[in-house]
């Protein structure tokens, strides 16, 4: 009996991907070619491959998600009425490797399941992409993310060279296709949207789960397994890395060891994110493992939290990208000052960003499908890039302000250290200010108590 894949796309999904790759030839103007490549299968140990994620920038504009793969995209001369052609190499049926590995696309699904105007062989690549580089005016490309890649671009204009004396030309500009597409990313669909809100409240529900199971003597990984059963669950995958830090622990950054027991008195920190679809969410809470906080511990964390509520008051259109920053990093100033961690001027102690030694990081970052997504933060019309950007609606950042007092840090009352604290929602630029995406699980020191009492 002959197997058959599964379809790749709806009609729905495959009609979103069209407008996608429409709205890029757009942009790329006739006589224009771009090349995407797929991500490759990467090996975690032997033989044995981690879990297949596509290229976001490629999976973005087909919704193909098998390794092997090129996106060619052809715009037509200015003076003709033809439509651009979306032509997608890939891997062919094999019977074989499809009882190993699963089902494939293959060509006739590439266009059928995929809307390819034209399929090929993965293994053609060398045989056909000269030929359609050929008196192409611009090839838009993304060098330097893949020397393997380069190399290949490189020798396929090599060839189209040779051919000048034929009078053939090789596309006499080379751009970066990212100037497009990351741009393109930055501002989400109601697809998108769909995704984001959908990984978000997931997301959420692992965090409220985390927060009502956890226990002294834990281990910071059977806490993280905690995330993980609710992540799958819902069909997701963890969007990162996801950080586990009780204790101490809280006030590495990118702690993700996660294997340290969870002591009674001291918080744990959770930056964890569920992706579905490929996009992601992106939560840090912070909390007592015995339920309550203790007095240092909640004057800290409220105000984090203030700084929070600054920072997300400043996320409307038109505001810059800096000022929720700007603000969070105000209230955390004088939130320092008034609990005697720094002394001086609140000004002052901005200007010479001496706020830094608790607090070192920005307050946030675009989401989407990277979850430190794509997108420029300086103004793109801005020909120095000096101006930062202003927020404007269906951009997704994150805000996420924190304060961590090292363990050894000596200079300090020793109530205070050892506390790490960050507090992070994802939040989406709305026509008339932003949603929290993430308003799933509680942030306040009452809220967070009352379901942890609830365990």
């Amino acid at each position: 009996m002959t197997q058959t894949p599964a379809s790749g796309n709806t009609p729905e999904l495959a009609a979103v991907y069209a407008k996608r790759r429409q709205r890029l030839m757009e942009q790329m103007g006739p006589d224009s070619i771009a090349l995407i490549p797929a991500a490759p299968a990467v090996i975690r140990n032997r033989d044995a491959e981690y879990r297949y994620r596509p290229d976001s920038s490629f999976y973005y504009l087909t919704g193909f998600a098998e390794p092997e793969a090129l996106f060619c995209l052809t715009t037509p001369p200015a003076t003709a009425g033809d439509a651009g052609c979306f032509t997608l190499f890939c891997r062919e049926r094999n019977r074989e490797r499809e009882i190993w590995d699963g089902l494939r696309a293959g060509l006739e699904g590439a266009k059928t399941d995929f809307q390819a105007d034209e399929s090929f062989a993965i293994d053609t690549l060398d045989e056909r992409i000269p030929a359609l580089l050929l008196n192409k005016r611009k090839l838009y490309v993304r060098l330097g993310q893949c020397a393997d890649f380069d190399q290949k671009v490189s020798g396929w204009l090599k060839k189209v060279a040779a051919l000048q004396r034929a009078g053939g030309q090789a596309p006499s500009d080379i751009i970066q296709l990212d100037t497009l597409l990351d741009e393109m990313r930055l501002f989400k669909d109601d697809h998108e949207l769909s995704l984001m809100r959908q990984a978000a409240e997931i997301s959420a529900r692992a965090h409220c789960r985390a927060m009502q199971q956890v226990q002294p003597g834990m281990m910071e990984y059977a806490l993280e397994a905690e995330l993980l059963y609710e992540f799958n669950k819902a069909g997701c995958q963890t969007a990162y890395g996801s950080i586990v830090g009780g204790g101490k622990n809280a006030c590495i950054l990118h702690y993700v060891d996660n294997n340290q027991p969870l002591q009674e008195g001291d918080l744990v920190l959770i930056d964890a994110g569920a992706e579905l679809g490929c996009y992601a969410a992106d939560i840090t809470r912070t909390f007592p493992v015995n339920g309550r906080f203790s007095p240092e511990q909640a004057a800290v964390y409220q105000v984090v939290l203030d700084a929070q509520a600054a920072a997300l008051a400043e996320v409307t259109p038109g505001a810059l990208w800096t000022a929720p920053h700007e603000a969070a990093v105000k209230v955390l100033t004088e939130g320092l000052v008034r609990l005697g961690l720094l002394k001086g001027d609140v000004s002052q102690l901005i200007a010479d960003e001496r706020y830094k030694r608790f607090y070192m990081h920005r307050t946030g970052h675009w989401l989407g499908m990277d979850v430190h997504d794509v997108g420029n933060y300086r103004d793109p019309a801005d020909p120095a890039a000096q101006r930062w950007r202003s927020l404007q609606p269906g951009m997704v950042l994150t805000v996420e302000p924190g304060l961590y007092i090292a363990a050894d840090d000596d200079t300090v009352e020793e109530r205070w250290r050892g506390i790490g604290i960050r507090i992070e929602d994802d939040v989406l630029v709305t026509e008339n200010g932003h949603e929290i995406l993430t308003s799933g699980v509680p942030s306040s020191i009452a809220q967070i108590e009352a379901l942890m009492s609830k365990r």
